[in-house]
């Protein structure tokens, strides 16, 4: 250990030495004595060193070698935080910039993880000053800040509830502040240029890793955090930062997003850069935030084709706050649309095409349940903006991939209402009604695995499916009706023209149409009816032997004897039925064959439907009896 005077001599040393000549040695030396000044509560001396007339040649060239220790001591906060945060202030004005900003830089890259947003919070303002000192390479130098400050910030997890953010336990919210401020400066010398119309490779350069700076902050933290614009929370003010900056800056937000003119450096995925513009178009077109400067020329079918791209990036994505904005921007971006005005032609697109197919995860595999119930909105409000063509084109699609008996179930009973629609005064379409409706039906009814269909895990679109075949079956008798007189018509068309020729043809067409139904429907009952007698016969005997397996108690015996019994691979919403507890796989079993007896009974009532239309050729009223069935509905 040296004492006083060996450490002046060495200072003196120093002093009388040209930088050039110092070595390795000295500046270890020079950094352990004021590492050893703070360790024994000398910060008050140190200050009085680093600031003394006669060391600021010797400061200027070794000083950048204190900051760590100096950080290390303001981060504790003890009785030297003054004297420390001084120091660092000194050092700050006396140093080479450029070798302060290589300092801080290493300082930033090695933050420990507990020390983060405070490391953060307290370097920005010194990092700030030493950049615009600089006078080459100040823009590479906010570039590589930026990307440090924002890489260490994005191992922090985002707040998002109301309650973590204003608790901001992580100071996520506070560092996205100093960043904000942070940019400031650049921000407005960017504008300075912009406005004197000259600009140069090192204006330019800023104003890119300006950009870089906004688009990550869209992909983190903002595309994580739940941001309402009904609560102006930090990371919501922060968002507003962000999108001031875009045009302040020369970036058009309508370019972003329609023209992806983001400058992307090699590193930058693509993924990563669509993350990005989808932050930026759900809070431009959901959270409203800068709409009033968007330009209002781009047709809203536009706008949704351009945001599809976005929407599907966010619906692949399994975290909730993805989804959430997701769904939110696939609504705002459909509520603007008219309603069946979307031509076939779009379901051709890649986007259009995958969208649906994403929602259809969501609203599959979900466990969120406020977000199945938002998707199953959006899902329906965009069949509503589809035109018939397109409709029915996107039903067929739906049912020969879906794969799923819910989303089979919705679709049908979709089918079912563009089919009253179209049975409406006025509401005429080739697509809904005749041979092109018979080529859904023909999908509709229909079961893929025949008589060893598993009408359990079914039942959803067998009971729409039976719901559908009776609605048609009683108002084909009122659409035979407007036919049934064919030698009356044709006095019409003698007397009205050749006009009403096309309209007799038609009608001719649509009741070949329909007697084609029946061919359908009496295919589709004959299996459907094997297909329940198996099925009950099997639940009646599982449910047999599941309750004498609770008379007898003999669980093990009887695990052991019906572990290759049927029951083993039956699958109920996903779980498996011998997973259930025996008070479940009972209810399980009723239940199932309640369901069958349901089924049963919309068979019956459509074959008397039939009969009655066989004897009575007037037109007959749907009665409160012939309302939907569901699988909910009592006997």
């Amino acid at each position: 250990m040296m004492n006083e005077e060996q450490v002046n001599v060495i200072i003196q040393r120093w002093r009388d030495t040209p930088g050039e000549h110092l070595d390795l040695e000295d500046y270890q030396k020079f950094k352990e004595f004021g590492s050893a000044c703070l360790t024994h509560g000398d910060s008050a001396q140190l200050l009085s060193f680093l600031q003394d007339e006669k060391n600021q040649g010797l400061i200027k060239i070794m000083g950048c070698g204190l900051i760590a220790p100096l950080l290390k001591d303001v981060l504790e906060r003890g009785k030297s935080f003054d004297h420390c945060q001084a120091a660092i202030t000194h050092l700050i004005t006396t140093c080479s910039p450029n070798e302060l900003l290589h300092s801080l830089l290493e300082l930033i890259e090695d933050i420990a993880p507990g020390d983060i947003s405070e490391t953060i919070l307290v370097l920005i303002p010194h990092l700030q000053t030493v950049l615009l000192q600089l006078e080459e390479g100040k823009a590479a130098g906010v570039g590589l800040a930026l990307s440090a400050l924002q890489k260490q910030l994005s191992r922090l997890p985002v707040p998002y509830t109301q309650q973590q953010e204003e608790a901001d336990q992580y100071g996520v919210c506070r560092c996205c502040h100093a960043l904000a401020a942070f940019t400031k400066p650049f921000i407005e010398e960017v504008k300075r240029k912009n406005g004197n119309y000259i600009t140069n490779s090192e204006d330019e350069e800023l104003r890119t890793e300006l950009l870089k700076f906004c688009m990550w902050s869209l992909r983190e933290p903002l595309l994580e955090a739940e941001l309402n614009r009904d609560r102006k929370s930090a990371l919501w003010l922060f968002a507003t930062e962000i999108m001031v900056i875009l045009p302040a800056i020369q970036e058009s937000l309508s370019e972003l997003l329609f023209f992806n003119s983001v400058k992307k450096s090699p590193q930058t995925e693509s993924s990563q850069s669509t993350e990005s513009r989808a932050c930026l178009a759900y809070l431009l077109f959901v959270q409203l935030i800068s709409i009033d400067s968007f330009p209002a020329v781009f047709s809203p079918v536009f706008v949704l084709q351009c945001n599809m791209e976005y929407i599907n990036q966010l619906l692949i994505s399994k975290k909730e706050s993805h989804l959430l904005k997701g769904l939110a921007l696939y609504g705002k971006s459909l509520e603007s649309v008219q309603d069946n005005s979307l031509t076939v032609s779009l379901l051709e697109l890649r986007s259009f095409n995958s969208v649906p197919k994403n929602l259809q995860q969501v609203l599959i595999d979900c466990p969120i349940q406020h977000l199945r119930e938002s998707g199953l909105k959006v899902f329906q409000l965009f069949i509503n903006k589809l035109n018939h063509e397109a409709k029915h084109k996107f039903f067929r699609c739906m049912l020969k991939t879906s794969n799923h008996a819910g989303v089979e179930s919705y679709i049908v009973k979709n089918i079912r209402s563009q089919v009253e629609f179209s049975m409406q005064p006025g509401n005429a379409n080739r697509w809904f009604q005749g041979e092109e409706l018979l080529l859904l039906l023909r999908l509709v009814f229909c079961l893929p695995k025949g008589a060893q269909t598993d009408l359990l895990n079914s039942m959803d679109r067998i009971m729409e499916t039976l719901n559908l075949l009776r609605y048609l079956l009683i108002r084909d008798k009122e659409l035979k009706s407007t036919v049934s007189h064919p030698y009356s018509a044709l006095s019409l068309v003698r007397q009205r023209g050749s006009s009403r020729k096309l309209m007799i043809f038609s009608s001719y067409l649509q009741a070949d149409a329909w007697e084609e139904l029946y061919r359908i429907k009496d295919e589709y009952l004959k299996v459907l009816r094997v297909c329940i007698s198996i099925s009950r016969g099997y639940y009646s005997a599982e449910l047999k032997a599941l309750r004498e397996d609770q008379k007898l108690k003999a669980k093990e015996a009887r695990d052991a004897a019906r572990s290759s019994r049927l029951v083993k691979s039956m699958t109920v919403k996903h779980e498996k039925v011998s997973n259930m507890s025996p008070e479940a796989q009972h209810q399980v079993l009723q239940s199932a064959l309640v369901t069958f007896d349901l089924m049963e009974s919309l068979i019956v009532r459509i074959e008397e439907i039939t009969e009655e239309q066989v004897k009575t050729p007037s037109q007959t009223t749907l009665s409160t009896s012939d309302e939907p069935l569901s699988p909910c509905s009592e006997n």
